[in-house]
């Protein structure tokens, strides 16, 4: 599977590539998914630019996203979008009101009220990626919860931007999550870490993702005019696509 995350915590600031609209966002998910991703991660966004887990913010995006994809659609539940735990919970309790729900929602495990999130999502059909970060106590949080087997995906997150010790990080992760409850697992980097950590993530045969959430730029350093881009490019450099001539 390779996952394209559409933006991120990104703006404008950013460049004009970055969809920040439900309009943008569906149609860069459309390109994206025509370039072969089978799977969406995206942050819906305020009229400012900031994410949101407001259902009036998530509607529109959902629906114009799957009005015009048949894949997956995931979104963040960051606590940068909603800082206070329990507000976290309270605005997912709220997607009841949705006219479409996501299919699943990513959790960084390492938050205050991860647990309590993840539930709530859960009792609303909502499928859980565990987003597990270095340097933090998320891995050991994950392999003590009750939730852990019933996650739907278990993500990697490797926040090493260097290229040149990227990989290692991601293999001492790895380590880290030992089995992860013999759930699948996505690996993905960020920055410059984001193309070692993604051709690691071909060399194991693990899920991956890119997009312009998780690097502005190609291997070669050149900026990404698209996240169609970046998906073609990471088929052919994680080895299930060779590049077109």
């Amino acid at each position: 599977m390779i996952q394209v995350c559409l933006n991120g915590p990104r703006g404008a600031g950013d460049g004009a590539v970055v969809p920040l609209s439900p309009e943008a966002m569906a149609e860069s998910a459309a390109a994206a998914v025509a370039a072969g991703a089978t799977d969406i991660h995206v942050h819906p966004k305020t009229s400012c630019g900031q994410d949101s887990l407001s259902p009036r913010v998530l509607a529109p995006v959902l629906e114009a996203i799957r009005a015009r994809v048949s894949v997956p659609v995931g979104v963040t539940t960051g606590a940068w979008a909603e800082p206070d735990a329990a507000a976290r919970v309270e605005r997912i309790r709220s997607w009841s009101a949705l006219p479409v729900l996501p299919d699943h929602a990513s959790v960084n495990w390492h938050e205050p009220g991860a647990e309590e999130v993840a539930a709530a999502l859960m009792e609303r059909g909502v499928g859980v990626e565990a987003g597990i970060w270095p340097g933090t106590d998320g891995a050991a949080r994950f392999a003590a919860s009750p939730l852990g087997p019933r996650v739907l995906r278990v993500l990697a997150e490797v926040t090493d931007r260097s290229a040149a010790t990227a990989e290692e990080s991601a293999r001492a992760l790895l380590a880290e999550l030992g089995s992860a409850f013999g759930r699948p697992v996505l690996l993905h980097g960020e920055d410059a870490g984001a193309w070692p950590v993604l051709r690691l993530a071909g060399r194991l045969r693990l899920a991956t993702r890119i997009g312009l959430e998780d690097t502005l730029v190609l291997p070669d350093g050149e900026r990404a005019a698209s996240n169609a881009q970046l998906v073609a490019e990471g088929l052919v450099q994680y080895g299930w696509a060779q590049r077109s001539s």
